[in-house]
C-alpha cells in the first residue's frame, strides 16, 4: 500500500537513534527480565496515568484477565460490558469463569450506554467494563455512579486509549483498576507485546503483581497459583523513551483527525464523533457509511490501507454462542458494524496524503470534497 495503516517505520526513523541507545544499555546490563527498566516505566507510566501504581504484563489481555483475578471475580460471576470490541474484553472474562453481559452502546460516541445498565446488572454481577473503544473515552461519570450504588468494582479497558482524557483526567485510574495493551500498533507500542494494570489501589497492584510473577512469595514459595505474565527489560525501555514523546504523538493524531473531518463530506460519510468534556487519542479514526464496500475498494485500488473495526459484534460470535444473543439483541451495534470503516491514522501522515485519502472517498460517495 502505498499508504499504510499505520506507518511504523516512519515513527522508528524519528526515534532511531533513541531505540539504539536504549536497547544497547539493556543489552549491557543483561537486563533483561525485570531490572531497573521495568521499574522506572512502571514508575512513569502510573505518573503519566495519574495512578498510584502500575504494574508492567506480558500484554493487554493478561492486564485484563489479572485484573479481574485480583478482584477476586470468577465462576458464577457476572461482568457487563459491550459488544462492539475486540474480543480480548470479553474473553478476560470468560477466562476468569466469570459471563460476560453486554449491553448496547451510544450510536454517536460508539461508547457504553450508561442508561442500559440497571436492566443488565442482577444479583452476579460482580463488576463493569467499559471500554475507551478507538480511544473516545466512554462516559464514565454515570457509570461509576451506578456502580458505587450497587457495589461494583469499574475496570477500565483503556487498550486503546493511551493518554486520553475524561473531564481533564486520564482515563485507565477514574475506576477501580485500568488495563493498557502496549501491541506495537497502539499509541504507545512496544515491539514486540506489553501491557500493563494501572490501580489506585496498592492491595490490587500488589495482587496482580504476585499472580504476574507465578504466584510468588519469595524466590521458590508460592503464595497462589499464577502464571507467568511480566513486562520484559528491552520492552519497558521502548516504552519508556516513547512514553517521552506520546503526548506530542497524540496532539499530532487529533490533528490529522481534525484535517481528516474538515476535508470529508459530512453528508456522504460520517466522521468520528467527540463527545464533550473528553480529549480522545484517536488510536483510530471510525467513519460511518451506508457504502462501506464501495469506500474501501476504492482505497484500496487506491493503495490506501483501510481496516473494520469490528466487523462481528462479540455476541454473534461464534465463541460466545451459547449467551444466545442472536441478531437483534443489541441494535445499534450490529448497526454500526455494518457501517463503520477505519481510514489510516498516526502522527507522520502528511498533508498530501490526508488529501489523497479524503479524494477517494470522495469519488467513491460521488460528492465533491468541502
Amino acid at each position: 500500500m502505498d499508504i499504510q495503516f499505520v506507518d511504523l517505520r516512519r515513527q522508528y526513523e524519528s526515534i532511531a537513534g533513541e531505540v539504539t541507545a536504549t536497547m544497547a544499555d539493556i543489552v549491557g546490563r543483561t537486563a533483561f527480565v525485570g531490572g531497573h527498566a521495568v521499574e522506572q516505566f512502571e514508575r512513569d507510566f502510573a505518573a503519566y496515568c495519574e495512578a498510584e501504581h502500575c504494574v508492567g504484563v506480558a500484554n493487554g489481555t493478561d492486564a485484563l484477565e489479572l485484573a479481574l483475578q485480583a478482584l477476586d471475580i470468577g465462576p458464577g460471576d457476572e461482568v457487563v460490558t459491550v459488544p462492539n470490541t475486540f474480543i480480548a474484553s470479553a474473553a478476560a472474562i470468560s477466562r476468569v469463569g466469570a459471563t460476560p453481559v453486554f449491553v448496547d452502546v451510544h450510536a454517536d460516541t460508539q461508547q457504553m450506554n450508561a442508561a442500559l445498565l440497571p436492566s443488565a446488572i442482577t444479583a452476579r454481577t460482580r463488576a463493569i467494563m467499559p471500554v475507551h473503544l478507538f480511544g473516545h473515552p466512554a462516559d464514565l461519570d454515570p457509570i461509576l455512579e451506578l456502580a458505587k450504588a450497587h457495589g461494583l468494582y469499574v475496570i477500565e479497558d483503556a487498550a486503546q486509549a493511551h493518554g486520553a482524557r475524561y473531564r481533564g483526567r486520564r482515563v485507565g485510574a477514574l475506576g477501580h483498576v485500568g488495563c493498557f495493551s502496549f501491541y506495537p500498533g497502539k499509541n504507545l507500542g512496544a515491539y514486540g507485546d506489553g501491557g500493563a494494570v494501572v490501580t489506585n489501589s496498592p492491595e490490587v497492584a500488589a495482587r496482580v503483581r504476585q499472580l504476574a510473577d507465578h504466584g510468588r512469595i519469595d524466590k521458590y514459595r508460592h503464595a497462589v497459583v499464577g502464571r507467568n505474565s511480566r513486562l520484559d527489560g528491552l520492552q519497558a525501555a521502548v516504552l519508556g523513551l516513547k512514553l517521552r514523546h506520546l503526548d506530542t504523538w497524540n496532539d499530532a493524531r487529533r490533528s490529522v483527525a481534525a484535517a481528516l473531518t474538515a476535508r470529508l463530506d459530512a453528508g456522504s460519510v460520517e466522521p468520528p464523533c467527540v463527545a464533550p468534556d473528553v480529549e480522545p487519542s484517536f488510536h483510530l479514526y471510525v467513519i460511518r457509511t451506508d457504502r462501506r464496500e464501495v469506500v474501501q475498494g476504492a482505497l484500496t485500488e487506491a493503495g490506501i490501507a483501510s481496516g473494520i473495526h469490528y466487523p462481528i459484534p462479540l455476541h454473534l460470535q461464534p465463541a460466545y454462542a451459547a449467551l444466545g444473543r442472536g441478531p437483534g439483541s443489541y441494535p445499534v451495534t450490529e448497526a454500526l458494524a455494518g457501517q463503520i470503516l477505519s481510514l489510516p491514522i498516526f502522527p507522520e501522515l502528511k498533508h498530501d496524503e490526508i488529501e489523497r485519502i479524503c479524494a477517494v472517498v470522495a469519488r467513491a460517495t460521488a460528492v465533491n470534497l468541502v
